[in-house]
């Protein structure tokens, strides 16, 4: 099976989605790269994909590094290098053959560039979409999780708790 990963142009997200736009309009920049860092790192441990956030330097200027953080790859890029211009070199590097790479822009140039390369596009509403379904399968999961682990922990015995549903229902009807 062909590992799948996903390039990410951060500020793209950040000029899209909701909560990150807001951050931004209050000149909380860092604040919204952090966040976005915290829901593409929840989104990427859940679907099991790894996931590569481009950042510009021209908004960070002088600072190109890499680093992993939240267990994402975050790159800045270097002076005068867009995250679009990074992601085309990379994405033509990637060896298609042994990943699915898709990338996540709204840019319909970008997304062209990407076609060409031979990788998938994912627009930032997309993305969007399925950062929150992943968040909410999470929630879920974990509901289910603790609702298993309090069950267990019951001193009751299966049978003595259907045992006391059935008396607490008679007691209902007999209310009515």
């Amino acid at each position: 099976m062909k590992k799948e990963i996903l390039y990410v142009d951060g500020y793209n997200m950040i000029g899209a989605w909701p909560e990150l736009v807001k951050l931004k309009n209050q000149d909380k920049l860092a604040d919204a790269r952090d966040r976005l860092l915290h829901e593409l790192s929840n989104y990427a441990k859940y679907d099991g994909i790894e996931v590569k956030v481009v950042f510009d330097a021209q908004l960070v200027p002088g600072i190109q590094q890499q680093y992993d953080r939240y267990n994402l790859t975050v790159v800045f890029t270097k002076e005068e290098e867009t995250a679009d211009t990074y992601i085309e070199r990379v994405v033509g590097e990637e060896n298609l053959l042994i990943a699915n790479v898709y990338v996540a822009t709204s840019d319909l140039a970008e997304q062209w560039m990407i076609f060409q390369k031979g990788a998938n596009r994912k627009s930032a509403n997309e993305l969007y979409k399925d950062v929150q379904r992943a968040k909410k399968n999470i929630e879920l999961d974990t509901r289910m999780y603790n609702m298993q682990g309090s069950r267990r922990r019951s001193a009751l015995k299966p049978e003595d708790v259907d045992r006391l549903k059935q008396l607490y229902q008679e007691m209902v009807n007999q209310k009515d």
